[in-house]
């Protein structure tokens, strides 16, 4: 074969591969972002390992050598790998953590790996209702085996929340980025690093300190990784079926000052008589956390279940948790150092 061929069959089939690529990294509500340093942030993927991999493969990261990654670019998960419905919870788990090892993802601790830690330490109620929830983690890794050790070990070294400070990991920008998995509560991360120092970490002592209900450990946790909460009446049914008598604070709403604004609750509610949930009165409340600010850095999180298409809730927070645990699209923003977030940004696995 002459050498002009040979090139020109090269030539092709990197303009074929580059076409793919650009293709699977478009799509409804996704921008292009290849060549582009920035930090990918995917929501809460609950054992769905198949979507993960089809997000991934859509926004241009390439399997090779047994880890993920992007040319340019880092993905960050913000935690909940585990739990829910998804029937690949091992397999979720060695991803990204083959990514975060390799140094192609960053991440930041869930509820659910908080959870996983505590039961497995005794730190949480081995009850019916607890194990359920994790049941289907607990039987991927055999539970008491050297797997669930050696996993739990793992997710005893993830942090609680994540600053990127401007030009950190090549992205140029103005204000950097934070992630959390629920709620951005500046007094609850003082009261941690004064106890657990400036990074703290799911360790035993704080996992320990942060189960006995009450304690300040266990507020800030609590704000962290499931957000605040404020009392509601009626009581209503949650999406595992339990009564409920608090609903999640809408934290980045800066008009959230009344009841009816302030609570966040999931489409289809139902009272714990089975009735659809009334509306709640405009009385005014004392926010649990101070709104978040729009002149702070932009913060993406995860946790609250959201549903139908991706949207920043706020210029300067987006939540990237869109029900993958339970039906939903895993969806992940694709963050490039604006300070303000774009819905064009957001791209999801299906």
């Amino acid at each position: 074969m002459e050498v002009e061929t040979i090139l020109f069959v090269i030539a092709a089939a990197a303009l074929l591969w580059l076409a793919t690529v650009v293709t699977m990294s478009t799509g409804a509500g996704a921008k292009s972002l290849l060549a582009e340093p920035g930090l990918d942030v995917i929501g809460d993927v609950h054992g769905q390992a198949g979507k993960l991999e089809r997000l991934l493969a859509r926004m241009g990261y390439r399997e090779r050598a047994g880890s993920w990654s992007h040319p340019t670019r880092r993905a960050v998960f913000v935690g909940d790998l585990v739990d829910g419905q998804g029937d690949r919870q091992l397999d979720t788990v060695r991803i990204a953590r083959a990514m975060v090892d390799s140094g192609a993802a960053l991440i930041v601790a869930g509820n659910h790996e908080f959870n996983a830690v505590a039961w497995h330490l005794g730190e949480r109620k081995h009850s019916d209702k607890n194990r359920r929830q994790h049941e289907r983690f607990l039987a991927e890794v055999e539970e008491g085996s050297a797997l669930h050790e050696e996993v739990v070990g793992w997710f005893k070294g993830l942090p609680l929340w994540l600053e990127v400070a401007p030009g950190e990991y090549g992205v140029a920008s103005e204000r950097g980025l934070r992630v959390v998995h629920a709620c951005w509560d500046p007094q609850a991360q003082r009261t941690l690093r004064d106890s657990f120092g400036e990074v703290p970490r799911m360790s035993e002592a704080l996992v320990a300190a942060a189960s006995v209900e009450r304690s300040e450990a266990w507020e800030a946790v609590e704000h962290l990784l499931k957000g605040p909460e404020l009392p509601v009446d009626p009581p209503y049914l949650d999406k595992g079926g339990h009564e409920r008598r608090h609903a999640r604070f809408r934290w980045w709403d800066g008009a959230a000052t009344t009841l009816d604004r302030a609570v966040q609750l999931p489409g289809g509610t139902t009272t714990a008589d089975g009735e659809p949930y009334p509306e709640l009165p405009a009385t005014s409340i004392e926010p649990p956390v101070s709104p978040y600010s729009g002149d702070e850095p932009p913060v993406v999180h995860g946790h609250y279940w959201l549903t139908g298409d991706a949207r920043s809730t706020g210029p300067t927070t987006a939540c990237v948790d869109y029900s993958a645990g339970r039906g939903g699209k895993l969806v992940a923003y694709r963050w490039s150092g604006e300070s303000e977030f774009d819905d064009a940004n957001f791209v999801a696995s299906e």
